[in-house]
């Protein structure tokens, strides 16, 4: 009876332990299960408020730091853009679909987005130093476009006008940018400024420079007119142009002649910048040949050939390209209304006069730059 009584007990504590063992393991398993859930669920939560964007961090510094965070917009616009300037199958912008204007678009977009977000506000890479009435306006609107440059829309004339206003300030100007993209600004009379020159090679020896040319004697007239157009009373463009009109004696000193004889400020520059350093544009073929002008700017800034022929048409009542309409926008992106402006009418006589001064001027420019751009 005893035996019996031994053995029934054993059995009940033999299940009993089964039954807690397996209890115990579904237990286990549960708190598991809920607990990895609501650690994941926290840790993501936290570490979203713990990465907040750091304003001194720049894309690609910031990316190494918010490796675990939530900034999922920054690498992958960061991503995308470095596997486009890397991709080898959009060397060749010109055969790109027509439907890529609108990604670069979008691309232009988020990069300013992020830029706005997490970039930093850094002192220019790029300038455009010239020449005024020749077409800078023009190459800052078009190069804009590139998802890789943010520019300052206005002229800040901070080696001009306002140098005693310190490099601080003059940072303070500059839109937001990301490591990956160049910060660009123009202001044309920087190139006529003696001491412009020194003064951006002591901000930066290996500033990019680029220089708008145009014919001398057109340049001439076209900043007449629109000195005209502000004041209308002042002397005729052959009273100021000339010293003398019946003896050929040109005015070198009026502000409109000096500006377009430009080898003397180019002299000054090259004792500051190597040549290498600097692009001379076209203002003729930048309105015949807007892309290919471009083109060769994308080139010297080391940006990928994004600009092409899909993003410009003629507007033949201005006489000047336009950007075609983004997707993103109403209407197309036309110049203001100051350019393309109808030219005051000068005598043929006057104009051969102006000429045949600029001629010698104009042969050393040319084979200074290593360029003949014609405008005989």
């Amino acid at each position: 009876m005893a035996h019996r009584f031994l053995l029934s007990t054993n059995r009940f504590s033999a299940r009993f332990a089964f039954i807690f063992t397996v209890s115990l393991s579904c237990t286990y398993l549960c708190y598991s299960i809920i607990f990895c859930r609501s650690t994941i669920m926290t840790n993501q939560g936290y570490e979203g408020k713990r990465c907040p964007p750091s304003k001194n961090a720049g894309g690609k510094k910031l990316l190494g730091k918010l490796d675990n965070c939530a900034s999922l917009e920054l690498r992958s616009a960061l991503d995308e853009s470095a596997a486009q300037r890397g991709s080898s199958d959009l060397r060749d912008q010109s055969k790109a679909p027509a439907s890529s204007g609108s990604h670069w678009a979008d691309m232009k977009l988020r990069n300013m987005s992020v830029a706005q977000k997490y970039g930093n506000k850094k002192l220019p890479n790029a300038l455009i130093v010239g020449v005024k009435k020749g077409g800078t306006r023009a190459v800052l609107e078009f190069i804009r476009i590139h998802p890789d440059v943010r520019a300052l829309g206005t002229e800040p004339h901070f080696f001009d006008r306002n140098y005693d206003r310190g490099l601080d300030w003059y940072r303070g100007l500059m839109p937001r940018t990301l490591d990956s993209q160049i910060t660009l600004e123009k202001t044309p009379s920087y190139f006529v400024t003696r001491e412009a020159p020194r003064r951006i090679s002591s901000m930066s020896h290996e500033t990019k420079l680029i220089v708008v040319v145009r014919n001398p004697v057109t340049r001439a007239i076209s900043d007449y007119t629109q000195t005209l157009s502000k004041k209308p009373d002042i002397p005729t463009f052959e009273e100021l142009a000339f010293k003398n009109k019946s003896l050929g004696l040109v005015d070198a000193s009026w502000n409109a002649i000096r500006i377009g004889m430009y080898i003397l400020h180019l002299e000054n520059w090259l004792q500051y910048f190597r040549l290498s350093q600097m692009h001379f544009v076209s203002g003729e073929r930048l309105i015949t040949d807007p892309a290919g002008e471009m083109g060769r700017v994308q080139d010297f800034l080391g940006l990928k050939r994004i600009i092409t022929d899909k993003h410009f048409y003629f507007n033949r009542t201005k006489g000047f390209p336009c950007l075609k309409k983004p997707e993103s926008s109403s209407q197309p992106r036309c110049l203001g209304k100051s350019k393309g402006r109808t030219h005051v009418q000068i005598e043929q006589e006057v104009i051969e006069q102006l000429q045949e001064f600029y001629r010698p001027f104009n042969i050393k420019f040319f084979e200074t730059v290593g360029q003949d751009f014609k405008w005989d």
